[in-house]
């Protein structure tokens, strides 16, 4: 077996309620300064309020900093650290979606004072030290609780990563109750993003895959992808939340450690352009890309299959594979996402520089498992077109 690093968050914490928990895990850790990073549409559930009412009974001195943008700019990430500097935090918690944790995780660094953003873009270049870090989920979709990435939008539009094991929180809380009141939409889109998270963690071309991420990618999708369309129809539903924040979390401790590729890749730059929802971004492009990688490489396709969709395993070969890619698309569909590009309104005149922006992301274009080059994008954001 060839050699593999797997690292993920030191404590994870799951149960309905577990935000009643807070203060208690986190003044042992922490102290009694912290900032608490979230963004306004969360306050405005009273989930941010919860969490500040534990804190205070824990005797717990809060900075909060509410202004967490979807795709994050360094901008914002700037003044958060900066916010933390002057309160003299003594760690970071982030509670929210995948912005505010990413955001989260990059002030637990800056706070320190020790390196620059623009310093550590890329794979590793982030060495810490970094203040003690918590991460609370309220959706169910990028497992970012659980993945030693940061992304940031760069410029008008470009986003770039930080990755790194520093940024791996110390505890990571999830507790489902938080995700019962997202709407339809959302659940849907981060749901479909946590389950591609799982897909390309399994058939990632790293030298990293390993036995420990397609077990835990295989564990990931037999919860979600029975869970999806009911926690869809019915948000209230405790079992299907449960499956999908769990799944969720074991799809990022996957893709952590066996990273994701070219549906990322081509996701990212609807998102910078469009301020199209990740989630949604890698719901439109995912079929696409799993048929261009199934005429060379079928076979994780094929050995997904019917651990997501049992009714698969009749079948055998390139059928099954190309089946398992039409299944992922109908429960797309059944979701009620949008299906096409134009549907976001789009025009045609954007995809040759969607795809030459796609290429700018060689980190992830390199595991997958096909190679990709600028026509291959073109031709795929056409069929997504």
């Amino acid at each position: 077996m060839p050699p593999f690093v797997f690292n993920t968050s030191r404590s994870i914490q799951f149960g309905f309620g577990a935000l009643a928990r807070l203060g208690e895990i986190s003044r042992p850790l922490m102290g009694v300064r912290v900032l608490l990073v979230t963004d306004p549409g969360l306050r405005s559930t009273g989930i941010v309020d919860r969490a500040l009412a534990v804190l205070s009974d824990a005797g717990m001195e809060v900075t909060l900093f509410s202004d967490v943008q979807a795709d994050p700019p360094e901008a914002i990430i700037l003044r958060a650290a900066s916010i933390a500097q002057e309160a003299g935090v003594q760690g970071v918690i982030g509670v929210g979606g995948g912005s505010s944790l990413d955001v989260a995780k990059l002030v637990a660094l800056l706070a320190v004072g020790k390196e620059t953003l623009s310093a550590v873009y890329g794979v590793g270049k982030a060495q810490g030290p970094r203040l003690p870090l918590i991460l609370v989920p309220t959706t169910a979709g990028t497992g970012s609780e659980v993945t030693p990435i940061s992304i940031v939008t760069t410029g008008g539009s470009e986003k770039m990563g930080v990755v790194s094991p520093v940024l791996l929180p110390d505890v990571a809380i999830l507790d489902p109750e938080l995700t019962t009141g997202l709407p339809p939409h959302v659940t849907a889109a981060t749901g479909i993003d946590a389950m591609v998270h799982a897909i390309e963690a399994f058939a990632s071309a790293s030298p990293n895959n390993n036995p420990l991420s397609r077990m835990l990618a295989v564990r990931a999708l037999q919860l979600m992808a029975p869970a999806l369309l009911t926690a869809v129809r019915n948000g209230t539903d405790a079992t299907a939340r449960g499956d999908m924040l769990l799944g969720s979390m074991l799809a990022g401790q996957a893709f952590a450690n066996s990273p994701v590729a070219a549906v990322h890749a081509l996701a990212y730059p609807l998102g910078g352009h469009f301020h199209i929802p990740h989630g949604l971004s890698n719901a439109l492009v995912l079929p696409h890309v799993l048929r261009f990688n199934a005429v060379t490489v079928p076979g994780p396709y094929i050995d997904l299959a019917p651990h997501v969709f049992p009714a698969l395993g009749r079948l055998e070969g390139q059928e099954r594979g190309a089946a398992f890619c039409e299944a992922l698309e109908q429960l797309s569909r059944d979701c009620g996402l949008p299906q096409r590009l134009r549907d976001l309104d789009i025009t045609e005149d954007w995809l040759p520089r969607l795809a030459r922006d796609a290429m700018n992301q060689t980190r992830l274009l390199v595991n997958n498992p096909r190679e990709i080059t600028e026509a291959d994008a073109l031709a795929i954001y056409r069929a997504a077109y």
